[in-house]
C-alpha cells in the first residue's frame, strides 16, 4: 500500500489548521508554531482542554477528564522546544502517596515512590509475594526501556519501525496480558489487581492488553505521580496562551465537519457553519474514528474504511459522576486525593465491561477529591469529587440505555461510596453525570468510549491509525487515537512525533493567517 508522504521542505504556505483542542491538539499547534507555521485551531468546546477541560459549577471546579500527571518532563521538554519554562506556566505538585487501591474485605494498598513502603505494603497484603513484587519492578524496567524510550515519541507509520522491535517483544512475552505478568509473579489476587489495573486509565482491558504496559509502574516509580494546581484545565489553558503567544488563533464553539481532499491532498477544513477554511497542512486532534468516519466521509479510504474501523476494539465507556459538598473538609479524613475502591471481582468484571458489553451490577470506582490538594476546587471548607466507573460503550448490539439506567446506575455507585463516606448524599449541593453518551456527544467519540480505539498489541504501533495519515497528503493525526496512543504522556507525544514528521517553515518576510473573521 502507498504511503502518504510528509510534506516536503519545499512548502512555502505557513497556514496550518489544526482540529481539535484537547491536550494533544494544542501540542499539536504549539510546536508547529515553533516551527513557523500560522496555525488556526478550531475547538467544539468553549474552553480548551478536549477531555482534559473542566466546568464551574456553583463554585465548585469539576476536572473533567485526566487528573494524574505522570511524566511531566514531556511537558518540560514541549515548552522548552518552543522557548519557554513550563515550570513557570504550570504550578505541577508531587502526591505521596499516588493513590490508596481499597478492597471489600477492608484491605489497602498505598503506592508511592519510596521502595521500602511499597515493600511494606505488599508484605502487609501477602509476605511470600514480596519476592515477585521485586521480580515485577525488573519487568517493568525492562518493559519501559523498550516500550517507553524505544517507540513513544517516534514515528511508527513505516511497518519496518514496529518489524525491528518484534524480537525484544518476543523476550519480553509481549503477547502475555499485564494480568497474566502479574499473575506469574504474585500470588494474591488483590496485588494481581494493583500491578494490572493501570492500562484502564487508558481504555485497555487488563486481561487483554500487552504486558508491556507493565511499564507504568517504573514511569511511577521514576518521575512520580503529580497534580496541577487549577487542575489539567490550567495545563490546557498555559498551552493555549502559548499558542496564542506564537500568533495563533483558537476558535472556540467552532465545529469542523469536513477535510476536503482533492488531487489526494488536504485542502481545507469545511465547518458546520458551510465556511471553509484553507491550509495545505491540516492537523486533526479529533478522535481517528471520528476523523476518517466522519471528516474524511466523502473521500475514498484505502486503509481506514468504515469497515475496517467497525472491526476493531473500542476502549470502554466511562460513567463519571461528578458532585461539590458543602462543609465536608475535614470529614472522611481517610480519603485522599486518589482512591480506587475494587467491588468484589476484578477478571469477571472486565469481561462483563469489555467483552459482552454488559453493565454489571457490582464495580470498581476511581473516587477522585482534588481539594485535599487544591483550594480552588471547591469553595473554602467544601470539597469536590468526581466518582468514575468504567462501563461498556455503546457499539455493543444491545447498548446500555443511559437515560433509563443512569439514576439507577448512580443509585448503585452511590451504595458503594457510602461505605467509605458515610452520608455524603447529604451534603451534596451540585452535581453532574457523564455517561458514554454524553461522551458521544461532547467529544465526537465513536461509541462514546472514553480513550478511543483500545491499545491491544495488534492495534497499536504501526497497527494503529498513523501519525502521518495514509490517505491524504498533507493530514496529520494527533491525540488518543494515533501512535503513540492515550493518557496524557502519549497524546502529548503524538505531537512530538508529529514534530518529526513535518519541517521548519523557512524564514518568511511576511506572515500569513487565516482570518479570524
Amino acid at each position: 500500500m502507498a504511503m502518504a508522504d510528509p510534506l516536503t521542505d519545499t512548502l512555502t504556505d505557513n497556514r496550518a489548521v489544526v482540529i481539535g483542542a484537547g491536550l494533544g491538539g494544542l501540542a499539536a499547534a504549539m510546536r508547529l508554531g515553533a516551527k513557523g507555521y500560522a496555525v488556526t485551531m478550531l475547538d467544539k468546546l468553549d474552553r480548551a482542554g478536549g477531555r482534559g477541560s473542566s466546568i464551574a459549577q456553583d463554585g465548585y471546579r469539576f476536572d473533567l477528564g485526566p487528573t494524574i500527571v505522570t511524566v511531566p518532563q514531556v511537558f518540560e521538554q514541549l515548552w522548552a522546544d518552543c522557548g519557554r519554562d513550563f515550570r513557570a506556566d504550570v504550578d505541577l505538585r508531587p502526591l505521596e502517596p499516588f493513590y490508596e487501591v481499597r478492597w471489600p474485605d477492608g484491605s489497602k494498598f498505598a503506592a508511592s515512590s519510596d521502595d521500602d513502603e511499597m515493600l511494606a505494603e505488599v508484605a502487609k497484603l501477602n509476605p511470600a509475594d514480596v519476592a515477585g513484587f521485586k521480580r515485577f519492578l525488573k519487568d517493568s524496567h525492562a518493559r519501559y526501556v523498550v516500550g517507553f524510550e524505544g517507540m513513544v515519541a517516534k514515528p511508527m507509520h513505516r511497518l519496518w519501525e514496529t518489524i525491528k522491535v518484534l524480537p525484544k517483544f518476543a523476550q519480553l512475552r509481549a503477547d502475555r496480558s499485564i494480568y497474566g505478568l502479574a499473575a506469574s509473579r504474585v500470588k494474591d489476587e488483590r496485588l494481581r489487581m494493583a500491578l494490572s489495573f493501570h492500562p484502564l486509565f487508558i481504555g485497555g482491558d487488563p486481561m487483554h492488553v500487552t504486558s508491556i504496559y507493565a511499564l507504568v509502574l517504573h514511569l511511577e516509580k521514576t518521575y512520580g505521580v503529580h497534580y496541577a494546581m487549577g487542575g489539567v484545565q490550567a495545563i490546557a489553558d498555559a498551552m493555549a496562551d502559548v499558542v496564542r503567544a506564537q500568533g495563533g488563533l483558537i476558535k472556540h464553539n467552532t465545529v469542523a465537519d469536513e477535510i476536503i481532499v482533492k488531487g489526494g491532498a488536504a485542502q481545507a477544513v469545511r465547518l458546520e457553519s458551510g465556511e471553509e477554511l484553507q491550509a495545505p497542512l491540516i492537523v486533526s486532534n479529533a478522535d481517528a474514528g471520528h476523523t476518517y468516519d466522519h471528516l474524511l466521509r466523502n473521500h475514498t479510504k484505502r486503509r481506514w474504511t468504515r469497515k475496517k474501523l467497525s472491526r476493531k476494539r473500542w476502549s470502554m465507556g466511562l460513567y463519571v459522576w461528578y458532585f461539590g459538598t458543602k462543609g465536608t473538609a475535614d470529614k472522611w479524613v481517610d480519603v485522599g486525593h486518589h482512591t480506587i475502591v475494587n467491588g468484589p471481582r476484578y477478571k469477571g468484571l472486565l469481561r462483563d465491561i469489555f467483552m459482552k458489553g454488559k453493565l454489571p451490577d457490582d464495580m470498581s470506582l476511581y473516587v477522585h477529591r482534588p481539594s485535599v490538594t487544591d483550594p480552588t476546587a471547591a469553595p473554602k471548607g467544601d470539597d469536590t469529587f468526581y466518582v468514575l466507573s468504567p462501563v461498556p460503550h455503546l457499539g455493543w448490539d444491545n447498548p446500555v440505555d443511559w437515560k433509563v439506567e443512569e439514576p439507577i446506575y448512580r443509585a448503585k455507585v452511590a451504595a458503594e461510596i457510602e461505605k467509605i463516606m458515610p452520608g455524603f448524599q447529604d451534603d451534596i449541593v451540585t452535581e453532574a453525570v457523564f455517561t458514554p453518551e454524553t461522551f458521544r456527544d461532547r467529544y465526537l467519540t465513536p461509541h462514546g468510549c472514553g480513550f478511543s480505539i483500545e491499545p491491544r498489541i495488534l492495534q497499536s504501533a504501526w497497527f494503529r491509525p498513523h501519525n502521518v495519515s495514509e490517505e491524504a497528503k498533507g493530514l496529520y493525526l494527533v491525540g488518543a487515537g494515533t501512535h503513540p496512543g492515550a493518557g496524557l504522556p502519549g497524546v502529548v507525544s503524538s505531537a512530538e512525533v508529529l514534530g518529526k514528521l513535518v519541517p521548519d517553515m523557512p524564514e518568511m518576510t511576511s506572515t500569513t493567517k487565516l482570518a479570524a473573521e
